[in-house]
């Protein structure tokens, strides 16, 4: 029998309607030895509606890596193929079955590191690590035995039920756990500290390797208490309490992910957590919500599942939008519209303005394609399209329709047209049609001016009209507000199609409307520059809204003037006091500095915008505004002047008032220096490992370092070590060596690897973890501008008219910036 690789849909809708009560006993030997096979046996039990056909089991490793398969304590001749062992109808009965399985699986199935690993098995990593059913909705109750070295601790989704040491190995064996998909099931171990903590009348455990204890301490109490106000409010939210039988999290040196919502055992990176001394109001926010989006996951998607991966954004788009609500309590002093406006409109239109585009809900005929799901529509532009749809059922019907849906499908598996069924019901508006739009189909509209006569002859009216830029015609119904400066009032509207602004707005309505002024609105919305000279009589999420509309309007056809723009960016950035506001100007004015300007329009505003920003560095009354303005000059910094001060700043020999940068921190500014003083690189890196303590970020600092040095041809030896596999385990690294490579002021010589960086993502796909090719292609990709580099991209598509369509899609989204820095560049000629 010949099976297909990966899970195809196929076969795992034929796995679904045969098999049921699915419990798996797994006991797995971890060497100390990091270059040996993990070892392993796996009891799976199950009842069978059917034997009439075989049972294909999953294990992406090799033939020679099963080491026996039994069934009903009978040794079976079974066949491996494709990534897949079959069991013979001959071995199977109706009923209850019971197949084990001996066999080994490499270390990287388990992210191994010297002293420590982690599992990560989203979306169809499980199969990699022991044979499994690996699909979303065979839930199986999992019982795990572990055995490690003896100086190791562990944690997974059940608790430890014995702890056993002999020698030197000591054996973990933890509880059954509550029904669960295999991308949920998990554990870590290793030379981590373990922290018990009871938390308002909940247990909570926590592991980490932090080694700097004044850093653990200043967050310890921060971290639990967030997990504990996350639990208290979904608890109230749901009607349903935490569904699961223990609560954990561990704290893991350069995770992939900011987070992953292992049951029980959430697993997240640990310098999300554990923020520097002085953090920014947004690094606190950002990290209540990880905090809040992982545990909402406990209920949206652990609790109930989506049956198959083209539901994935399902759990995504509630952990995100729970987390928005979640937080807010936890911050009463910030601008919960303007933060919701910051953290999802720039990247959700960042992929619906590309032509790589992808509608929410997309379909997937195998899950070894799921990690192309990933992505920003999937985390920004779904908690947009939520909370349009809670604008039209309002809050609380939408909350009763929740609260069905998690009780009707409950340690089982729901679609999104199950939700919406659910939903259906609480209003008299089609969801179906509405959902078909902003669900089912990809882009955004543009909402441009039309003037037309009215039908009484009366004069010229103007209104305002969404276009789809795929010319089909569709519109999205959606809620937002018109801004009358004159008046200082604001309009609500209902768009879905053309709709005609109010009688007071038909004078001169470009210049005296902020469209969109509630931040509620998804599209391109017309934004005159005009609008700017009211920026003090502007609330801070109608500043938001214009900056980010204008930036819209700047980077497409016909395109605006890019040395405009940074001029009315620069004193925004310099003098505004909303940090949130602050960064969100930076981040445009980094692009449009690096991006837009040509060489002499940047170098005619370098040594204003360096002075501008040390200075208003230096009279700021805070340690946290004065690091982020001090991060902010330490990535724009290019001449002698700023890169002397940072580098005496780096070395201790100059100081600023309430600047104290951490270990992290002086590492960053290390790399930074290295790459824009390259006679100093080796040098400074030198200098750097030997001041740096903890042995993770030095291990990191080493992996990087050739991608710091001035030496093209080290540089060059590094990147083409990265067309290996086992160099890149560690993502995050690799895509922190990515952007050094392609630093802005490295380009000429980086041009070399674009186009094996693009040769590579096909092998990048299959061997990383889900967003490793959106990252790859980000750090290739996003400092480029040049048309070369852009004709390059068009060239690399277009010589492959048969490739990968994800990979294709993930290719135009991540390149869409190149793209219009090269046409707007040449638009300015």
């Amino acid at each position: 029998m010949q099976a297909e690789p990966g899970v195809s849909a196929a076969l795992a809708l034929e796995r679904a309607d045969r098999i049921s009560a699915l419990t798996y006993d797994l006991q797995l030997w971890v060497p100390e030895d990091a270059s040996k096979s993990v070892e392993g046996r796996m009891v799976m039990r199950f009842a069978l509606a059917s034997a009439a056909a075989p049972l294909q089991i999953d294990f992406a490793q090799q033939a020679e890596d099963v080491v026996s398969v039994s069934a009903q304590n009978k040794s079976v001749s079974y066949q491996f193929s494709n990534e897949h062992i079959i069991v013979p109808v001959s071995a199977l009965k109706p009923g209850e079955n019971e197949i084990s399985i001996i066999f080994r699986a490499t270390q990287d199935a388990i992210n191994r590191n010297p002293d420590f690993l982690f599992t990560l098995f989203v979306p169809d990593r499980a199969r990699r690590a022991f044979p499994v059913l690996d699909q979303p909705d065979l839930k199986a109750r999992y019982t795990l035995s572990l055995d490690t070295p003896a100086t190791w601790v562990a944690m997974s989704n059940g608790p430890v039920q014995s702890d056993e040491v002999t020698d030197d190995r000591r054996v973990f064996r933890f509880a059954e756990t509550d029904p669960i998909p295999s991308y949920l099931f998990s554990f870590v171990a290793g030379q981590f500290e373990t922290v018990e903590r009871e938390f308002r009348g909940r247990q909570m455990s926590l592991l980490h390797r932090e080694t700097d204890k004044e850093k653990f301490a200043r967050n310890i109490d921060a971290i639990f208490e967030a997990h504990a106000d996350a639990l208290d409010w979904l608890e109230d939210y749901t009607g349903i309490a935490y569904p699961f039988e223990k609560f954990g999290f561990a704290l893991i040196p350069d995770f992939p992910y900011g987070g992953m919502e292992h049951v029980g055992a959430i697993q997240y990176r640990a310098s999300s957590l554990l923020l520097e001394e002085s953090p920014s109001q947004n690094q606190l926010l950002n990290r209540a919500q990880l905090i809040a989006h992982e545990t909402a996951h406990m209920w949206f998607g652990n609790l109930v599942t989506m049956r198959w991966f083209d539901d994935v954004w399902t759990k995504e788009v509630f952990a995100n939008f729970m987390a928005d609500k979640i937080v807010n309590p936890q911050f009463p002093d910030t601008d919960h519209a303007l933060n919701f406006l910051i953290s999802h409109y720039p990247q959700a239109y960042g992929v619906d303005r590309s032509e790589g585009a992808n509608p929410i809900r997309q379909q997937l005929d195998n899950l070894n394609l799921a990690g192309q799901m990933y992505g920003p529509i999937i985390y920004h532009k779904a908690p947009i399209m939520m909370r349009q749809l809670e604008l039209l059922l309002g809050e609380q019907a939408f909350r009763d329709g929740l609260q069905s849906y998690l009780s009707r499908y409950a340690y089982a598996n729901a679609t999104w047209p199950a939700l919406i069924e659910i939903l259906d019901e609480k209003t008299d508006i089609d969801l179906a049609s509405w959902s078909e739009v902003w669900v089912n189909t990809a882009g955004m509209p543009n909402f441009v001016l039309t003037q037309g006569p009215q039908d009484d002859g009366d004069d010229p009216q103007w209104a305002l009209k969404q276009l789809d830029p795929a010319g089909a015609s569709r519109q999205w119904p959606q809620q937002f507000s018109l801004l009358n400066l004159e008046r200082d009032d604001e309009v609500d509207m209902l768009a879905a199609g053309e709709v005609h602004l109010p009688a007071e707005l038909q004078s001169k309505p470009l210049q005296a409307v902020l469209f969109n002024a509630n931040g509620l609105g998804y599209g391109r919305f017309p934004a005159d520059l005009s609008l700017f000279n009211s920026w003090d009589s502007l609330s801070a999420v109608q500043r938001g809204v214009l900056l980010v509309s204008s930036f819209e309007n700047l980077i497409s056809p016909p395109y605006g003037s890019a040395t405009q723009y940074f001029d009315i960016l620069r004193p925004i950035v310099e003098s505004e006091s909303n940090e949130l506001l602050i960064e969100l100007a930076a981040n445009q004015l980094h692009y449009v500095y690096f991006s837009l300007l040509n060489a002499q329009e940047r170098s005619m505003r370098t040594a204003s915008l360096e002075t501008g920003l040390w200075e208003t560095m230096l009279m700021q009354d805070s340690p946290s505004m004065t690091k982020l303005y001090f991060e902010l000059f330490s990535g724009l910094a290019l001449s002698d002047l700023a890169l002397t001060r940072l580098h005496a700043i780096w070395t201790g020999e100059q100081s600023v008032e309430q600047l104290s940068l951490q270990e992290a921190e002086k590492i960053r500014l290390a790399e930074i220096l290295a790459v824009r003083l390259p006679d100093r690189a080796d040098s400074i890196i030198a200098k750097q490992r030997a001041q740096t303590e903890n042995p993770d970020r030095r291990r990191r600092l080493d992996f990087i370092s050739p991608a710091l040095v001035k030496d093209p041809a080290v540089r060059d030896a590094f990147f083409e070590s990265l067309k290996n596999p086992e160099n890149r385990a560690t993502e995050v690294w690799v895509s922190g060596a990515l952007r050094r490579l392609n630093d802005p002021t490295r380009l000429d010589q980086a041009f070399a690897y674009l186009l094996p960086s693009l040769e590579l993502l096909e092998d990048i796909q299959i061997t990383g973890d889900i967003f490793f090719p959106s990252a790859w292609l980000n750090g290739a990709l996003s400092a480029h501008t040049s048309l070369d580099a852009a004709d390059t991209v068009r060239r690399f598509l277009k010589d492959r008219p048969n490739y990968n369509p994800q990979l294709e899609m993930k290719i135009l989204q991540a390149a869409d910036p190149l793209f219009r820095a090269s046409a707007l560049q040449s638009s300015s000629n």
